[in-house]
């Protein structure tokens, strides 16, 4: 009755995990997001063809997407990272990426989640967009606005980023 979902959560739960961290930056809310798209994903298994991960993506961004328009929009405090000591560093390049990260969380969730899919999973374009179940030119439009708004915030630094 299984029909490889077991086998697929063994492989595919903590790469899941990580995603939905990117789109959540709350590893107890990802593991919860990540659970409910298994559970929907678990449902219509059997109807499920081929590669499952853009099945699974298009409900974990869904999912996401719902729970964001329903949570309260306060205020999220975050703690100031130390001064590092100079570029090129282990420190430098920490707090680079966890301000880019952070940067990224301030983005709206869909185009959250078209910079987790094309960058972090490495979806072409096109496969971004059947996953977000939107054209390609949607998808284009919402990784450039996200570009644009990452570009211009005061705290990242994208390499080879035109300002």
């Amino acid at each position: 009755m299984d029909d490889g979902f077991a086998r697929y959560v063994a492989e595919r739960h903590d790469r899941l995990c990580r995603m939905a961290y990117l789109l959540t930056r709350d590893w107890a809310t990802a593991e919860d997001l990540v659970q409910t798209a298994l559970a929907r994903a678990w449902l219509a298994w059997r109807r499920v063809r081929g590669n499952p991960d853009p099945y699974v993506y298009r409900i974990i961004v869904n999912t996401h997407s719902s729970w964001w328009r329903r949570r309260w929009r306060g205020e999220i405090p975050t703690a100031d990272l130390p001064e590092s000591a100079g570029p090129g560093d282990a420190v430098h390049e920490l707090a680079e990426r966890d301000a880019l990260w952070r940067a990224v969380g301030g983005l709206s969730p869909r185009q959250r989640a078209v910079i987790v899919l094309h960058y972090y999973e490495g979806l072409p374009l096109a496969q971004a967009a059947d996953v977000l179940g939107c054209s390609l030119g949607a998808v284009k439009s919402q990784l450039n606005r996200a570009l644009t708004r990452l570009r211009v915030h005061p705290e990242v630094r994208l390499s080879g980023a035109r300002r």
